[in-house]
């Protein structure tokens, strides 16, 4: 019992939850490489592995390097670290093992996936120190977490694409456009602290529109990949929904209220993201049917 009570905090520590925002976009990226370069379980495994390995790393790694600056924010006190439900040492151990685990991982895919494990960590943990000294931080967490969908390509191929990179776009103006919303609960706490975001740094009005273009972005570079990768007609069906979900998202929150923000960002978003596999799924397997 003390063992899974454990294991409950890590994950909260880590928002095992939020996992929910860019796996799908990984697990289309698989849907759609399989059409060129059929996967198998194992490969699959591996590929889904690498994923929970880098994710539980970085998460970690910015739990543990933020620990000092959550203590000083209301909102944020209370997690593991800083409540010391975890110790700095515990998560220090977590860091290492889900790093390993994604090394392995991507070790079990092929030599190039080995070789790029270790850039790519050093991406994620980089993330973590931005907020010090740019407000971009919002689109370089986007592209931390957009690199997904490339990474299951090269996985599978040994070699990029241009046709889903225009997924990982979608992926990084989508999570960019959500992480600036987020970030508007805690402007005046940036700016008391001297740290860099786009809402501390141009207000939160300005900021709200820029996750707007953002997610104008993520729709129409989504759109494109009905003609990209030929898909059936199922898929802009999906596609307009996500763009109304969009819609609805930047109507629940505004600069004068930002209670609804949680509403936006777990269950809007999980949405959106759930949504996305499945206009990728259905364009792919009806394809030269409907």
């Amino acid at each position: 019992m003390k063992i899974f009570t454990k294991a409950v905090v890590y994950s909260r520590m880590i928002k095992l939850s939020h996992t929910i925002f860019a796996l799908p976009f990984a697990l289309a990226a698989v849907v759609l490489v399989h059409r060129i370069s059929p996967l198998d379980v194992r490969t699959v495994f591996w590929i889904l592995m690498a994923m929970v390995g880098a994710r539980s790393a970085a998460m970690g790694f910015n739990r543990l390097v933020d620990a000092c600056i959550d203590a000083k924010n209301p909102r944020t006190a209370s997690r593991e670290i800083p409540a010391g439900a975890i110790s700095r040492s515990e998560a220090g151990a977590f860091i290492i093992s889900s790093s390993l685990l994604f090394i392995l991982s991507a070790a079990m895919l092929s030599s190039l996936c080995l070789w790029l494990s270790f850039p790519v960590l050093a991406v994620m943990f980089a993330y973590s120190y931005t907020k010090r000294f740019t407000w971009l931080n919002h689109v370089i967490l986007g592209f931390a977490i957009g690199m997904a969908p490339m990474a299951v390509w090269v996985a599978a191929t040994g070699r990029l694409s241009a046709n889903i990179a225009v997924l990982s776009l979608a992926l990084i103006t989508y999570i960019a456009g959500f992480d600036i919303l987020y970030a508007c609960q805690d402007a005046e706490f940036d700016r008391k602290e001297g740290l860099y975001s786009i809402p501390s740094r141009f207000g939160i009005a300005p900021a709200m529109h820029i996750a707007t273009l953002l997610h104008v972005i993520s729709v129409a570079s989504l759109f494109s990949l009905y003609w990209l990768f030929s898909l059936s007609l199922a898929y802009p069906f999906f596609i307009s929904i996500i763009a109304v979900l969009f819609f609805i998202e930047h109507r629940l929150v505004n600069p004068h209220d930002l209670s609804k923000i949680d509403m936006a960002f777990f269950h809007v978003n999980s949405i959106i993201s759930v949504l996305v596999f499945f206009a990728i799924l259905s364009g792919e397997v009806l394809r030269g049917i409907v």
